[in-house]
């Protein structure tokens, strides 16, 4: 019998807003929190300063509980050679904007696995939840947070994901369709993946682990989080749907293309980052994704190349090149409050019971 989720968080709602680097802010995840679901903050692309001083942002408008999320990669292996044939190609596209490829790129994120100080601010801070991207870390990290009362979520993609999730003692596995925006979480970004839609991961893990599961991908209103429930799902993460609430920190463009939704989709792709990531396509996926590029840096010493080529392409007024995460359900996404999204969705899923 699955733990229930919501009494052990302490919440009212089983929605969490899923913690998307770039989108997810202080503020946004505390009027999640305070709207009775579970805010959440990403803090693997920041220094713990920076990411103690998110923590103060949320506990400064919410006393609810809210989720950190960190980034669980292995860390990146510089290789000087692949990282300048990836500089070449990506040569013309500065070229446009009168600029020249950054000399050398470095590995700009901190995976949390080499990161002691992190480790010890989440101990010293002990927010109600803390989650793993891309894998697990130690296991006597996993143990000390556990022992200092925190729960652990671990994005799975996988059976085999969730089950040695739940054997290192992860208390929620957040079941990660192919649907979502943003990085796969997957463990292994090199090995096959069965890219599994959302209802169908759920299906697969339910009755196979014990632990408490979290649907995320491609979940957009209250009707899609009534289904999630009833594929076994003790709630929900959304992620896109909270992209156009005025308290996120996607930028003009992205918006924009929100606003244009029908016209626009959503592809997986790696040239960005250097992993899987799904997001709106635009000529940074189309130029430097085409046929006969060569190997890619690792994650996320590739991201640093497309943030230069973004930068290059902005100073001159183009956004072909900048990056706007999304799940395949971005339109539907509602320019609402956070606190009054969190109210509609309930709604609509109380509608549908």
């Amino acid at each position: 019998m699955r733990p229930n989720l919501l009494a052990m968080l302490n919440i009212l709602h089983p929605i969490i807003q899923a913690p998307m680097a770039g989108v997810s802010t202080p503020a946004l995840a505390a009027a999640v929190s305070e709207a009775g679901a579970l805010g959440s903050i990403a803090v693997g692309t920041s220094t713990p300063q920076q990411a103690r001083a998110a923590i103060a942002a949320v506990r400064q408008h919410t006393g609810r509980p809210f989720n950190v999320n960190v980034f669980t990669h292995a860390p990146a292996c510089s290789d000087p050679a692949r990282e300048a044939a990836w500089l070449d190609w990506l040569r013309p596209h500065f070229a446009r904007f009168g600029a020249e490829p950054p000399a050398a790129l470095s590995e700009i994120y901190r995976s949390f696995l080499a990161d002691d100080a992190m480790f010890e601010l989440l101990l010293s801070e002990r927010p109600a939840v803390v989650s793993f991207h891309f894998g697990l870390p130690a296991q006597v990290h996993i143990d000390a947070l556990k022992a200092a009362g925190i729960v652990l979520f671990t994005t799975a993609t996988s059976l085999q994901e969730a089950l040695q999730s739940e054997a290192a003692g992860i208390d929620v596995i957040v079941a990660q369709g192919i649907e979502a925006g943003g990085h796969r979480g997957m463990f292994d970004p090199c090995a096959p993946d069965a890219a599994l839609p959302t209802f169908a991961l759920l299906r697969q893990l339910s009755g196979k682990v014990k632990l408490p599961l979290v649907a995320a991908g491609g979940i957009m209103d209250g009707q899609a989080i009534r289904r999630a429930l009833e594929h076994g799902a003790s709630a929900v993460q959304m992620g896109s749907a909270f992209i156009a609430c005025p308290e996120s920190s996607a930028p003009p463009h992205h918006r924009a293309l929100i606003a244009q939704g029908a016209a626009l989709h959503t592809e997986l792709t790696s040239v960005i980052s250097g992993r899987p990531a799904r997001g709106i396509v635009n000529r940074l996926f189309l130029d430097a994704g085409a046929p006969g590029h060569p190997p890619l840096p690792d994650y996320p010493i590739a991201y640093d190349a497309a943030k230069a080529l973004h930068a290059a392409a902005s100073s001159q007024g183009c956004q072909d090149y900048s990056v706007n995460w999304g799940g395949t359900g971005f339109a539907q996404a509602r320019s609402l409050p956070a606190r009054e999204l969190v109210a509609v969705l309930v709604e609509e899923m109380k509608q549908t019971a």
